[in-house]
């Protein structure tokens, strides 16, 4: 799989090439999705998504689907290309998970709003908030969703101090799930690639 910085359908894999691929390569994507995955608390997993992780889905999308239609490639491309950072930003994917039904009911109901409590912080630097579900609302009035999408825009000065080493935390303010973590080291290397 091949990144190009600009994921389009002329630099997708076809149907055949892919399921080849995927074969030789699959156990690496999931290392690199695992590498970039981040831990809040028991119940709060942030995905950091990367043109990689995009492209696998849009890949496994077409692959699953069995779409080879030139508007319905552009159709998944148009999905999910809105979380590849653009060098300026980490993207990512947050996921709630609660196992039990009725836990996840309730605890939903007392989140509203975390999306919007989530943020990055670099050492030395103010806290950034997430912007959340840029795509549409993702919670009503009695709960939240169990999946939200995250984007954190960083300054020149904290990509920099990214690059140089600076530690990086993670973490919610929200009042019914206050938690915070720092950010691996081989993490933050990876993330720091995504940074110009």
């Amino acid at each position: 799989m091949q990144l190009t910085g600009r994921i389009a359908p002329d630099n997708l894999m076809t149907l055949e090439a892919y399921a080849r691929w995927r074969k030789q390569h699959k156990p690496e994507v999931i290392a690199h999705r695992k590498l970039r995955s981040v831990a809040l608390g028991e119940h709060v997993t942030v995905q950091f998504e990367s043109e990689l992780t995009m492209r696998y889905q849009i890949q496994e999308m077409l692959r699953l689907e069995k779409i080879f239609e030139e508007e319905d490639i552009q159709a998944e491309i148009d999905t999910y290309t809105p979380l590849v950072p653009d060098g300026g930003n980490w993207k990512s994917t947050m996921l709630i998970e609660y196992p039990d039904v009725n836990e996840r009911q309730r605890e939903l109901a007392r989140l509203i709003g975390v999306e919007d409590r989530m943020f990055v912080e670099v050492e030395g630097h103010p806290r950034v908030y997430a912007i959340a579900d840029e795509d549409l609302e993702r919670e009503n009035e009695e709960k939240t969703s169990a999946v939200h999408f995250l984007r954190f825009e960083l300054t020149g000065p904290m990509r920099d101090a990214v690059k140089a080493g600076a530690g990086v935390k993670l973490g919610c303010d929200h009042t019914n799930y206050p938690a915070h973590v720092a950010v691996g080291p081989e993490t933050l290397a990876s993330l720091a690639g995504d940074l110009k």
